[in-house]
């Protein structure tokens, strides 16, 4: 360690900042985790396989996701996961390999791992948009950041406020009374925030709601996804039909590239819109929010790519006012680095964060499962994430080689 003293107002205060440290290897390691039986069967009433009204010719049988290790001179390591699915992210994991074996693995070589801002300058200086494949590095950096101060990742984001997040559920596409049997089980297990897939038809995706209202009432928070599912005066039609029954937001109701129509729809409905499968950098929220296209910013650890980025974002919503909801169905390391982003801009945060990928996976490929209880789950507060990786599991479920850059 280093450490520099200054003289402030007769105070004399120590300051000690790590040196030494500088990145030395990075492993990227592709895998894929199959969803539980159960699962399948649910998503298989969608018609696709996908639980969704998304429309695509393969079913969604599992994840697919890059696990990244990013390792110093000194052997500390942190660690990071994306998931990619080819429908929503249009990068796959093979893609993230390349880049950042073939491309931007480099660039961190040397470096050390407190150099967020320098790092964050150099990849998109050097190589444009690919923010999944940045954002990948940009994680294992946080959790190498703690694991040699060992501090919990949080505290280099902005703190931690609480020990537990509310959860949100999610519900497939398919039958009503399948939908009301898992709303049902949810509900019996501490969830009061339930997202429906919809997209159906606009009086099937009227039924679904009303039928939720009536089993819970007002004792439960709803918010749908579409999955570009309509057309743009259909997308007005079918959530003006459901408005009446308390809707917090919905989630990307006409084509993802079509910003124009999101703008058209918003500006015709009272319910908050939030984009998915349409945003993937820093420019596309902001542009989606200064045209007025959406109120409700959708975070995960590929969209807008990372942590350092998905800060930027969290802070730009909550200047404009935005609502800010963090999302996805992830493996067991990138629900660790969920709860702590989530906890770092805790009070900024408008709605239940979902993660869905324990209920969802036959395996979380951590040696310790994160604590879900009563609808909630607690923030892991050891060193970097505060999880470590499987090995063990890593191995069994790879569906490639280890790449590696040093």
């Amino acid at each position: 360690m280093n450490s520099k003293i200054f003289k402030l107002k007769r105070r004399y205060v120590r300051i000690v900042t790590p040196s030494g440290y500088k990145i030395s290897n990075i492993e990227v390691t592709p895998v894929f985790v199959p969803f539980i039986e159960q699962v399948k069967q649910a998503m298989a009433e969608s018609g696709d396989g996908t639980g969704t009204a998304i429309g695509v010719e393969e079913a969604w049988l599992g994840v697919d996701a890059a696990i990244c290790k990013v390792t110093d001179n000194e052997g500390n390591q942190g660690i990071g996961e994306i998931i990619a699915w080819l429908p929503e992210t249009g990068i796959s994991v093979t893609q993230v390999n390349s880049s950042i074996k073939d491309h931007i693995g480099k660039y961190l070589i040397g470096e050390s791992p407190f150099n967020i801002q320098g790092i964050t300058a150099k990849l998109d200086k050097n190589f444009a948009r690919h923010e999944v494949a940045k954002g990948l590095l940009d994680m294992c950096l946080y959790d190498l950041m703690g694991k040699i101060t060992q501090r919990p990742a949080y505290d280099f984001m902005g703190g931690c406020p609480v020990d537990s997040i509310p959860l949100a559920a999610l519900l497939p596409l398919a039958d009503p009374s399948i939908v009301k049997a898992f709303a049902q089980m949810f509900y019996k297990q501490g969830y009061r925030t339930f997202r429906l897939k919809l997209g159906k038809s606009i009086s099937e995706d009227l039924n679904l709601i009303k039928m939720m209202r009536e089993t819970f009432g007002d004792k439960i928070h709803l918010r749908v996804d579409y999955n570009q599912a309509y057309s743009t005066y259909d997308a007005i039609r079918a959530i003006k039909a459901i408005e009446p029954f308390e809707i917090d937001f919905a989630e990307q109701p006409v084509d993802k590239d079509n910003y124009l129509a999101m703008q058209y729809v918003q500006k015709h409905i009272q319910t908050p819109l939030m984009s998915h499968e349409g945003c993937f950098s820093v420019n596309e929220y902001t542009m989606l929010a200064e045209m007025n296209a959406v109120r409700v910013f959708g975070i995960n650890t590929e969209r807008p790519g990372g942590i350092t980025k998905g800060l930027k974002v969290m802070d730009y919503a909550a200047m404009r006012g935005l609502g800010i909801v963090l999302h996805s169905q992830p493996l067991g390391i990138s629900s660790a680095i969920h709860t702590h982003l989530t906890a770092a801009r805790y009070h900024q945060i408008d709605y239940a964060t979902e993660l869905f990928g324990y209920i969802m996976i036959e395996d979380d490929l951590i040696e310790e499962p994160l604590n879900y209880h009563d609808g909630r789950v607690d923030i892991p507060h050891g060193p970097g994430w505060g999880i470590m990786l499987d090995e063990k599991s890593l191995r069994k479920y790879a569906t490639g080689p280890t790449i590696t850059i040093n």
